[in-house]
């Protein structure tokens, strides 16, 4: 199987600064950075989370830090790569409200940054017409008043023009809420914004320990492996597939997160359909439920590839990765040649592109305080659980929130992302529908 390489992307003209150029400036600064070492919240982890949350604290006039332990917009951690979906098309209606906020908050964004990273597109979900997550689905939209349309078999081929095809049996459910997000380009987005906005930013800094700060003003001490000692008056961890590890180094205690790795599939489509399957065509983002879990996205980062996946992986120790070996293929082939006319070539995928999951037992996101010594001194944010990036702008604001004013606005339901609700129950949130993410998926 042939791995993923980088390739070339024409993104569009813009006329602000290239991407590349405001990085160079951020890292400029960086190394002539050389101020005090006391900050109003200290952010750890510059994934797309504590990337946007730095976003958001610098916007509201917080001095804040935001220390990442790799380069800046690495390859070995969930915000990397060429495409996420946002869909509000959840099980979990407590999901739609931050959907539909980070909606909002990606255009914002981007008005502000002066080019695009989310390309906009319908949503498809699909499935047996028994299947209980999708049944939920469709509820979650009648109760947002989420417009949409569900589909027979016969309906769903002359929607997409014999392009997408599902059984007698299965039924479609199609939004207007959907889309590509380019994540390395979105995190390097917060990540500007928030130097703009004058937060301090260093990477290759990793963090060893935080503990309270007993002789000053209070704050916790952030203290890294090189010796440097930052205070903060506020902390914010966002670790990654590494928060596990930290929080018990911190704490004395183990977070409810597992690391997964994952492998993302490109497909060639075959010659003469190219432009049938490209966003451009209005061809959508979509999920398949029922075993196994797909999704994918449009033609778009690399024009004539499509993107089909299974949502799973295997567990790892995310400091000794084993970088694959893929995926078990039958099923996802099958399944393609089912559902994409024989349009798109099932022979294998011709690149692939390893990814981190932090999973949670019951798959919905930690957004707590860490408590015990430090009370609400230091925020946790993890166990995204492979389906989080669609949110980072609305997790962003919860955890700038959370960190300055010891509480969240914005409507969302914070007891469904609790670090304590595993101590009433391990498994977390109770639910009537069977997990998504496949384990045991690679070989």
């Amino acid at each position: 199987m042939q791995q993923y390489h980088y390739q070339p992307y024409a993104y569009p003209t813009f006329n602000q600064p290239s991407l590349f150029l405001s990085l160079f400036l951020s890292l400029t600064f960086l190394m002539e950075y050389s101020g005090d070492h006391r900050f109003d919240v200290i952010i750890v982890g510059a994934g797309v989370m504590g990337s946007s949350a730095a976003y958001q604290l610098a916007k509201r006039g917080h001095k804040t830090l935001l220390l990442e332990q790799f380069d800046f917009l690495h390859h070995r951690g969930s915000s990397h790569g060429e495409s996420r979906t946002i869909r509000a098309t959840y099980p979990e209606d407590y999901y739609y409200t931050m959907v539909s906020e980070s909606a909002q908050l990606w255009a914002q964004a981007q008005s502000e940054i002066g080019y695009k990273v989310h390309f906009p597109t319908q949503q498809f979900d699909m499935g047996p017409k028994d299947q209980r997550s999708l049944l939920s689905v469709v509820a979650t939209c009648r109760k947002h008043g989420l417009a949409h349309r569900v589909m027979d078999s016969k309906t769903v081929s002359e929607y997409f023009s014999g392009r997408i095809n599902i059984p007698e049996n299965w039924i479609g459910v199609s939004t207007d809420l959907g889309g590509v997000i380019k994540p390395t380009k979105a995190v390097s987005m917060f990540q500007t914004l928030a130097l703009k906005n004058g937060a301090v930013l260093r990477d290759n800094t990793k963090v060893a320990n935080i503990k309270k700060d007993g002789e000053n003003e209070g704050g916790v001490i952030v203290s890294t492996v090189k010796g440097e000692k930052f205070h903060g008056k506020k902390c914010i961890v966002t670790a990654g597939a590494w928060i596990g590890k930290l929080v018990k180094t911190v704490a004395g205690i183990e977070f409810p997160v597992e690391p997964l790795e994952t492998t993302v599939c490109y497909w060639r489509i075959k010659k003469g359909h190219e432009d049938k399957f490209a966003i451009d065509s209005e061809f959508p983002t979509f999920a398949s439920y029922g075993a196994p879990y797909v999704y994918g996205t449009p033609s778009l980062e690399y024009p004539g590839l499509i993107k089909v996946a299974v949502h799973g992986g295997y567990l790892c120790d995310p400091d000794k990765r084993p970088w694959g070996p893929g995926v078990k293929l039958e099923e996802l082939k099958e399944w393609i040649k089912e559902r994409f006319g024989g349009m798109v070539d099932t022979e294998g995928p011709v690149a692939t592109q390893l990814c981190m999951y932090s999973m949670t037992p019951d798959e919905d996101f930690v957004i707590d305080f860490l408590g015990g010594e430090f009370g609400k001194d230091v925020v946790v944010g993890g166990g995204f659980s492979g389906h989080g990036f669609k949110m980072a702008p609305a997790v962003g604001r919860i955890l700038a929130e959370l960190a300055t004013e010891g509480e969240a606005g914005g409507g969302v339901e914070m007891k469904q992302f609790s670090l304590r609700r595993f101590e009433e129950n391990p498994k977390g949130n109770a639910k009537e529908y069977p997990d998504q993410v496949i384990l045991g998926s690679c070989l």
